[in-house]
């Protein structure tokens, strides 16, 4: 197979480079290289760097990579999701002599792209070695772009891995909240035929958190198969899912017949509650009395959830 995947659902960072406010030559010819590229419609960065499609075979791994082992069931697995969605994530490159380049970081998924047969990918060519301008430019135009659900998370994810944001400076730069952010990162979780279904803009982001609320893929894709075919409203799928794992428990419950439907009041303040302090809340309600859980991941994580609900326990600094 060669070409670009069908559907063409979008670059990611790349869509930042189109739709900047920023005053910028509009091609490399301003930049004084005389050389002819693809790159027209695209916007130049500050520092230089711009968005281009670039051959696959012109790119070389960087001989400073310190990962050098990938494991091939990973690579298959991306390079089949890039196949069928594309790569939202642009890798990042710099320019050699004679048309080469030269990865910078992405490498995982440049392989993988190489491993799904297309011959171009999406690349941001960094000029300069100024990573902070282009971040910081990325930042200012995230907030201005049309970018669907999926888009946006893996602008996200490229902007806190490849050009060292962290999650309290993304939300600030771009007025979204700490919450929003995670549950937008999450999306990068789902498989990859209900990320295709959230791309193509079938289900909503509402839809695609409800479904990540279950434990496996293969049930969420059978969920996201009848929110299509029936119509879903996104309260109806979280009363599918809630629905879901109570049919999950019954075997280890055997008198599980006092178990009765949670009221929407509370599910509301659960996801609420799940959403803000970044973590997953469990509510289970008996005839008497219920039950509310907050998972933690470890001592540090735990730290962090007493802080955010302002909590003073013996050993907590001041």
């Amino acid at each position: 197979m060669s070409g670009r995947p069908g559907g063409g659902l979008g670059r990611g960072l790349g869509e930042l480079f189109q739709r900047t406010d920023l005053e910028a030559p509009a091609s490399r010819e301003e930049l004084g290289s005389g050389e002819s590229t693809d790159t027209e419609s695209s916007v130049v960065m500050p520092d230089g760097s711009y968005f281009a499609e670039i051959p696959v075979a012109q790119i070389s791994p960087n001989p400073q990579q310190p990962r050098q082992v990938f494991d091939e069931d990973e690579l298959a697995e991306l390079a089949e999701s890039i196949s069928e969605i594309g790569l939202l994530q642009p890798v990042v490159v710099r320019k050699l002599d004679d048309d080469q380049y030269q990865l910078v970081v992405g490498e995982r998924r440049w392989r993988a792209h190489k491993l799904a047969g297309i011959d171009a990918i999406p690349a941001i060519v960094r000029v300069t070695d100024e990573a902070e301008l282009l971040r910081d430019a990325l930042l200012e135009n995230l907030h201005r772009a049309q970018l669907n659900p999926l888009e946006e998370a893996a602008a996200y994810r490229q902007l806190l891995d490849d050009f060292g944001c962290t999650k309290e400076e993304l939300a600030s730069r771009i007025k979204r909240s700490r919450p929003h952010l995670s549950n937008t990162l999450r999306l990068l979780n789902l498989p990859t035929s209900v990320q295709r279904r959230v791309a193509a803009g079938v289900l909503s982001a509402g839809h695609a958190r409800a479904l990540l609320m279950l434990d496996d893929p293969l049930s969420m894709e059978q969920l996201a198969q009848r929110i299509v075919a029936e119509g879903m409203s996104v309260r109806a799928t979280e009363e599918a899912v809630a629905l879901a794992h109570r049919v999950d428990e019954r075997p280890t419950r055997p008198r599980q017949r006092t178990a009765r439907a949670l009221p929407e009041q509370v599910l509301t303040h659960a996801n609420g509650l799940a959403d803000w302090l970044d973590t997953r809340v469990q509510v289970s309600m008996g005839a008497r009395k219920g039950r509310l859980t907050i998972e933690f991941a470890d001592a540090d994580d735990l730290d962090r959830i007493m802080g955010l609900l302002d909590v003073d326990t013996p050993g907590r600094g001041d």
